[in-house]
Formats: structure tokens, C-alpha cells, sequence
């Protein structure tokens, strides 16, 4: 059985996170031997190919269908998510129902685990590359100590959320405490209503706040540059703005996941898991 394998993500209109994309399909590719698509979910397709070395962005369900006239049904997803979010325990789930009820029902679509599984306490690989790059961003600019706020985008799904404050109990208890007196977890966003405010607390009310030293490193848990992540990007801005409004505060961004060696061996743990599982199927709530 042939079993077309992709890493995905989100999808962004900007082309550095289709680029962070590929090098992370180019390494988990060398690592386990196989070919590796880069895949996003959404979005991608925009971006003109000129800015991609001429070469395309793709998308899911396109992806797949076109896999389809090439004879292929079998597919493997690893997902480049840090928690499981609505984009792989329903997105995909439901259109690869939509297309197995539309004619294609030999289609079979694994997806592995995400890349933190909140369950494993003893797994600390994610929260020691988060510290890595905090012990860096400190020797960096030669603080003696500082805060330590752990941001994610803000999710919909509570299970998420409880993945980026798992991982915030983990490097606390990896940091030493004289060093980093204050680290919590945050969000860059939320939605509207009081059944969304798990996500809280929000970046910008952390910033500055009682028991929060001027210092701060923002700890990005965040795999690629975009809109969010990237340079001038929506994190950037949050910081930008904390240290207008009061002008003691200084915020110093890690580097993004993506970069560290270490991730892709936690992608490849995934990819063997994935191997093993059952294809997805969608079941309405």
C-alpha cells in the first residue's frame, strides 16, 4: 500500500510560513526516509508563486483530489499543531467524509497525534526547546533575570489552551527560579464571550503587570513566521505597543519553533504514530 504523507498547517497569505513549511517537509522527509508534501490547509494557494521560487503553494483538499488521478487513496497527515485543534479533529475529519460520501469511497486519510500530547508528563522535549530559546534570548541581551510570558495564538478549543498551559508547568519547572522569578502562559487573541475566556490571560494585559518584571521574554509558541509571528507581525505589535503605553517595559521575542533541530524529531515520533493509526472518520457531536 503506497501512502502519500503530508506535514500541514494552517495556511497563511504570507509566503515565509509556505517556505518554513517545505524546509520542515525537507527534514522530516531526510529523517524518515520518505517523501514529504508540504500541505497547507487553507489559505496558501494565494500567494504568488514568484514569491515561492516560482514554485506553487497547495492545499488539502486539492492535494488530495489530485493524488486521486494518480491512483493514490491512501494518505498520511502529520500536522504541524501544537494541540488538538479544530482544524484536525474536525476540518479534516469532515471533508475527508464529504469526499468518501461523494464517490471516493476508497479514500483512507491517517492523521497523527498533535506535536505536544498533554497526557505524557514525562515528555518534556517541546517545553526544552521553549527553554532553549528563552535561555538564549536571556544570554542574548545579558539579563540577570526576567519574566517569562509563553504566548500562543488563542484557540476556540479548550484542549488547546490546556496544551500551552501544560507546556508553561514544564518550563517552569526546567527554569530556575532566581533567573525567572514570573513564567505564565498567555494568548495573542480571543474570541468574544465568556465560554472563550479560558483563553485568558491576553499578552497585552500580562505585559506590565503586578509581579511581572520590566524584562520580559516573550516565548513564542508559534512554528513559522506570518501575520502573527513575523517580523512587524501581530505579537510584534502587542509588544511594540505595552512599551509606549509604559516606558520601563522591554520585551524580547524568542526565535519561532520551526527553527530548532529538535522539532523534527518529535514530527517523526508523530509520523510513526500516524503509520499505526486508523483513518479518520467524522461523527457529528
Amino acid at each position: 500500500m503506497e501512502i502519500c504523507t503530508l506535514i500541514t498547517d494552517n495556511g497563511s497569505y504570507r509566503p515565509e510560513s509556505t517556505l518554513s513549511l517545505r524546509a520542515l517537509a525537507k527534514a522530516l522527509g531526510h529523517r524518515v526516509e520518505k517523501e514529504i508534501h508540504p500541505v497547507s490547509l487553507l489559505h496558501s494557494t494565494k500567494i504568488p508563486p514568484e514569491k515561492l521560487g516560482g514554485v506553487p503553494a497547495q492545499i488539502f483538499e486539492p492535494f488530495i483530489k489530485k493524488r486521486r488521478e494518480e491512483g493514490i487513496n491512501d494518505f498520511l497527515v502529520v500536522p504541524m499543531f501544537f494541540g488538538p485543534s479544530a482544524a484536525i479533529k474536525e476540518y479534516i475529519p469532515q471533508r475527508v467524509t464529504e469526499l468518501k460520501a461523494n464517490g471516493w469511497s476508497e479514500l483512507s486519510v491517517r492523521v497523527a497525534p498533535s506535536v505536544v500530547e498533554p497526557l505524557d508528563e514525562k515528555d518534556q522535549r517541546m517545553a526544552s526547546i521553549l527553554v532553549e530559546h528563552i535561555r538564549e534570548e536571556k544570554a542574548r541581551h545579558a539579563m540577570k533575570s526576567a519574566s517569562v510570558a509563553i504566548v500562543d495564538h488563542g484557540a476556540p478549543r479548550i484542549a488547546v489552551t490546556k496544551v500551552r498551559n501544560f507546556l508553561a508547568k514544564q518550563v517552569r519547572q526546567l527554569l530556575p527560579e532566581g533567573e525567572f522569578p514570573c513564567v505564565e502562559p498567555c494568548s495573542m487573541e480571543r474570541r468574544d464571550g465568556d465560554e472563550y475566556a479560558f483563553n485568558e490571560p491576553l499578552l497585552e494585559n500580562l505585559l506590565g503587570s503586578d509581579g511581572f518584571c520590566n524584562d520580559t521574554i516573550v516565548s513564542m509558541l508559534f512554528a513559522s513566521p506570518g501575520r502573527h509571528a513575523g517580523p512587524g507581525g501581530d505579537v510584534a505589535e502587542i509588544c511594540h505597543e505595552a512599551a509606549e503605553k509604559s516606558p520601563g517595559i522591554r520585551t524580547f521575542m524568542t526565535d519561532l519553533v520551526a527553527s530548532h533541530p529538535g522539532l523534527i524529531e518529535i514530527l517523526a515520533e508523530r509520523f510513526e504514530q500516524g503509520l499505526a493509526s486508523n483513518p479518520v472518520e467524522w461523527t457529528e457531536p
